[in-house]
């Protein structure tokens, strides 16, 4: 793979319309949100996205998508990874995320699941969390 232009603070307009169109949750996202993503492709197209929620020593993996024409690439792993050092870079010792459909995606990057009681209360307070996400989404949790 070539190498990949990866940026902070993704557009809103253009962050929405890429989660929208794989059905992933956006309503609650803010400019304040996006300092904490980063993205590549265009600032008006973007190829593909991925966002952190810092919560002290925890944080919240969200809404990685990555544009059907580029999955199966190998992007979204590189975007995971980007993630994971931003977020030690910040102090986070343990990354969660919520899926429905990407669990052995996330398994293979060493993500285990979880038991949501058993996530951080500052986890479980966030929007995804306690709104946006259904109590049927699997919950991963990785130790950086």
């Amino acid at each position: 793979m070539e190498a990949i232009d990866i940026r902070p603070s993704p557009p809103l307009s253009a962050t929405t319309a890429l989660l929208g169109t794989l059905g992933l949750p956006a309503s609650d996202l803010t400019d304040e949100h996006l300092k904490d993503f980063l993205f590549c492709g265009s600032p008006h197209n973007l190829t593909a996205v991925v966002g952190l929620e810092i919560f002290q020593v925890d944080g919240l993996l969200r809404s990685l998508a990555v544009a059907p024409s580029a999955q199966r690439t190998g992007l979204g792993s590189t975007l995971v990874r980007h993630a994971e050092r931003r977020a030690q870079e910040r102090g986070v010792r343990a990354l969660y995320l919520l899926t429905h459909t990407a669990q052995p995606f996330f398994e293979r990057l060493g993500y285990r699941v979880v038991a949501r009681e058993a996530c951080p209360a500052s986890i479980q307070s966030s929007a995804e969390f306690a709104r946006l996400c259904p109590a049927s989404a699997v919950l991963l949790m990785k130790v950086l």
